[in-house]
């Protein structure tokens, strides 16, 4: 009962002071939602990427041909042509650790069907594509091993491709001119969106590796070859085995350095992971400054308080209160103020991620450790900076507090 008359007793002190006291509030308030708030987004954001990796496909591995070089000097990465499709062919006979591989090539330039035009990408790929990307047909077929052997002139459109070229009508079976070469139609392609980088993953085409290199393209070998690993596990047996290889197809002597380059999915992710992790923390160490600063506000005003009850702490004293006594009262004034501040802002910080994520179209998700984490944090301010003015009421001598005015 004693504790619960000096929270009674806290209540009406703070009761008193209603502005005061909603102003004193209105740091640990805005620094609670703003903590909240910044970290609903960076998980939002690493929750993104995530997906965004994700959609590449399963397990998978990249590999890109090396840097070209001549008379000492060196071209970008992907330039030189180290890269074949009896390499891609070997690696699917010798590496035990891939299960689905698809050589692949680049071409680009403006597509035409009818009276309309559209300026996209085309992908050159292998019959595994598909299933290395986890990317279904939404309707149509996708080509056979038997198009890639006879370079068919068939093709896959992405859904910004199709929805351009065939705003009003199935593009299935339509014939569509790719640098005035013409192409049938086969399939579409399911929607996937955006690409971690914000590219359009359905702004594109896809045929045949063969075809692209042979009617299409200017680049006599494979630009890339796509790789899925059997399991999560085997990724790296998988790109070990790989480079193995391709070092001794590619004659490379063992103090050489790979002209081949292999990304994995993996290191993609924990890249990703890293970076977002550290935009999360920036932003939850910006946002716990007004925490700090609501706490400066407690100190401050329930120091005011100290001085202008005085007299009543002198009266409490004189009746038999004990130090203890008065510093446990103005210390749960001060956790009264935090934990009312903490609520108020978890509600707030709740509602203003949902407005955010609606208005920016932003991910944010909202996670019980960072709820936990900004009431703890409202807890500990107002203890910590209750402490002291709590403290500074407690020493005070009886007789000078009843001769205060």
């Amino acid at each position: 009962m004693k504790i619960l008359n000096i929270i009674l007793s806290a209540f009406r002190a703070l009761q008193r002071n209603k502005m005061r006291s909603f102003l004193t509030m209105l740091g640990i308030i805005i620094g609670v939602s703003a903590v909240i708030a910044m970290l609903a987004i960076g998980q939002g954001a690493e929750y993104s990427v995530k997906q965004q990796i994700a959609a590449l496909g399963t397990n998978v591995l990249m590999v890109y041909p090396g840097a070209q070089q001549q008379a000492g000097v060196r071209s970008g990465a992907g330039s030189a042509t180290t890269l074949t499709e009896d390499d891609a062919l070997a690696i699917s006979r010798e590496c035990p650790a891939v299960q689905y591989i698809s050589p692949g090539a680049f071409a680009g330039g403006q597509v035409i069907a009818g009276n309309l035009n559209w300026s996209t990408s085309v992908q050159g790929v292998g019959s595994d594509y598909l299933e290395i990307r986890q990317w279904p047909i939404e309707y149509g077929d996708f080509f056979t091993d038997q198009d890639i052997k006879a370079a068919a002139k068939v093709c896959i459109l992405g859904k910004t491709v199709a929805d351009n070229l065939f705003p009003e009508a199935s593009p299935v079976d339509q014939t569509i001119r790719i640098r005035s070469v013409p192409f049938k139609v086969v399939g579409v392609l399911t929607k996937k969106g955006q690409n971690a980088m914000g590219q359009d993953q359905d702004d594109v085409i896809l045929a045949p590796y063969t075809t692209v290199l042979k009617r299409l393209s200017h680049f006599p070998n494979l630009r890339f070859i796509l790789v899925s690993a059997t399991s999560l596990k085997d990724i790296s047996a998988a790109q070990t085995q790989i480079s193995a290889l391709l070092r001794m197809r590619h004659k490379i002597q063992p103090y050489d350095g790979d002209d081949f380059t292999i990304r994995n999915q993996t290191d993609l992710a924990a890249t990703a992971t890293a970076t977002t992790e550290v935009l999360t923390i920036l932003l939850a160490s910006i946002a716990s400054v007004s925490l700090l600063v609501g706490g400066i506000g407690i100190m401050n005003i329930m120091l005011v308080s100290v001085t202008e009850r005085t007299r009543e702490i002198g009266i409490r004293m004189s009746i038999g209160a004990r130090a203890r006594d008065i510093l446990t009262q103005f210390l749960i004034e001060a956790l009264v103020l935090s934990l009312l501040g903490g609520i108020t802002g978890i509600i707030l910080g709740v509602v203003g991620s949902n407005v955010i994520s609606s208005i920016a179209k932003w991910p944010t998700i909202i996670t019980a450790f960072s709820i936990i984490l900004s009431f703890g944090f409202s807890i500990a301010i107002g203890i910590f900076f209750g402490f002291y003015p709590a403290r500074k009421a407690a020493m005070l001598n009886p007789i000078d507090a009843l001769r205060y005015e």
